[in-house]
């Protein structure tokens, strides 16, 4: 079995730590990570657990996405997906200059209809086919919106600047998708719906819940939840008021907030049972099974990784569920089989993960660290996980 990457997330760790003349005594009692935890990351003899990620990026005032190292930027340039980034910049640039006279928008609905095909194209993993239509879709539909003044086209430009998010997030370019939610919120507050509100702040508390700011994201939580009071009733106000639990959640959880935790995921359940599967609603795939799904990461979140794969091992997931969620689902159950020792079941869901979205799965911090996992607990692996850490780039 050949050795761990020369750059890992310890050895990231430790070369920080280096930078700012900090001993691993010094930064464990900064971060209130164990020593023993600290050392044994930047060895690479275990893997960064979210939590501890978030603590010595707190306690080296360093970005999360600075000890992660991402975007992998060797293997977007090899994937021809880094030349895709910057013309989705210079579309969320031109967000304020009304109509641009060289563009002839189509018809409302001709738009509406592609901005739903990338919305449910990025939830299929098909990420670089989104990423490459994104940018004049974008751009067609800033010109309708500031054409028309409508409620509808100031939400459909909304719903663009939200793929954008969608995309930013999963390849890791934290910084564009704080500006893909900036502008999400502008055109939402210009299309006056609250529901829309709602959810861009649910999207960006997620953005503070990666970012290891717990606090902050869960004061979003609260005041999404307050915005949401304001949309009318009914089951779409439902739906996201569930899925913003679910991300409270998740967000306590990983706060080591257990109590919390529970009673958002009780609201979530009792919610999701009055909805059903909700899946299609702004397509956030909220219902039962998502409560499930959530059930397992809050669990890992929770450090209970033996519970969390037993949750998981349980859970079927729908066929018609989203290709992207399903690829989350398996990166997450396989870290907590990982840490619960159970070294093949994990692989095999690793592989779960890459076969339901694999552009996504390439990109996945939970699938990278959890590859790293297995393979420093130098136990025999089938030849296949070789070429899986050669198709990671590692």
């Amino acid at each position: 079995m050949h050795s761990l990457p020369h750059d890992h997330t310890g050895a990231r760790i430790k070369r920080l730590r280096l930078e700012r003349h900090l001993t691993q005594r010094a930064l464990s009692d900064l971060s209130q990570v164990p020593y023993s935890t600290l050392t044994k990351t930047e060895q690479g003899v275990i893997p960064a657990s979210p939590h501890l990620i978030a603590s010595l990026s707190r306690a080296m005032r360093v970005e999360v996405a600075t000890i992660t190292g991402q975007p992998y930027v060797t293997e977007l340039r090899a994937d021809e997906l880094d030349v895709l980034i910057q013309p989705i910049r210079e579309a969320l640039d031109v967000y304020d200059l009304g109509a641009d006279p060289d563009i002839t928008p189509r018809p409302q609905q001709l738009l509406h209809d592609d901005a739903e095909a990338l919305l449910v194209a990025v939830r299929a993993g098909e990420i670089k086919q989104t990423a490459s239509r994104l940018p004049g879709l974008i751009q067609e539909v800033t010109t309708a919106a500031h054409t028309a003044d409508s409620t509808e086209g100031w939400l459909l430009l909304a719903s663009g600047y939200r793929t954008a998010y969608d995309v930013a997030s999963k390849l890791g370019f934290s910084d564009l998708a704080t500006i893909a939610l900036s502008r999400m919120e502008w055109a939402a507050q210009r299309g006056s719906d609250a529901v829309v509100g709602g959810m861009y702040r649910y999207m960006r508390a997620l953005t503070y819940l990666r970012a290891g700011q717990y606090r902050t994201g869960q004061r979003l939580i609260h005041m999404g939840l307050g915005v949401l009071d304001q949309a009318e009733p009914g089951r779409e106000r439902n739906v996201l008021t569930g899925q913003l639990h679910l991300g409270a959640a998740v967000m306590a959880a990983r706060a080591q907030g257990k109590d919390e935790a529970t009673g958002h995921l009780d609201e979530a359940e009792r919610i999701a049972t009055a909805t059903g599967d909700a899946s299609a609603v702004h397509w956030l795939s909220f219902g039962p099974t998502n409560v499930d799904v959530h059930k397992v990461s809050v669990l890992a979140e929770l450090d209970e990784y033996g519970e969390a794969a037993q949750v998981g091992r349980a859970l079927t997931l729908p066929k018609t569920w989203p290709a992207s969620r399903r690829s989350h689902h398996f990166a997450e159950l396989a870290r907590a089989q990982m840490w619960d020792g159970d070294l093949d079941d994990a692989f095999a869901n690793l592989l779960r993960a890459r076969k339901a979205a694999p552009q996504q799965a390439r990109y996945h911090q939970t699938v990278r660290e959890t590859y790293d996992g297995l393979e420093a607990a130098k136990r025999q692996l089938p030849d296949s996980f070789l070429s899986y850490g050669s198709w990671l780039g590692v």
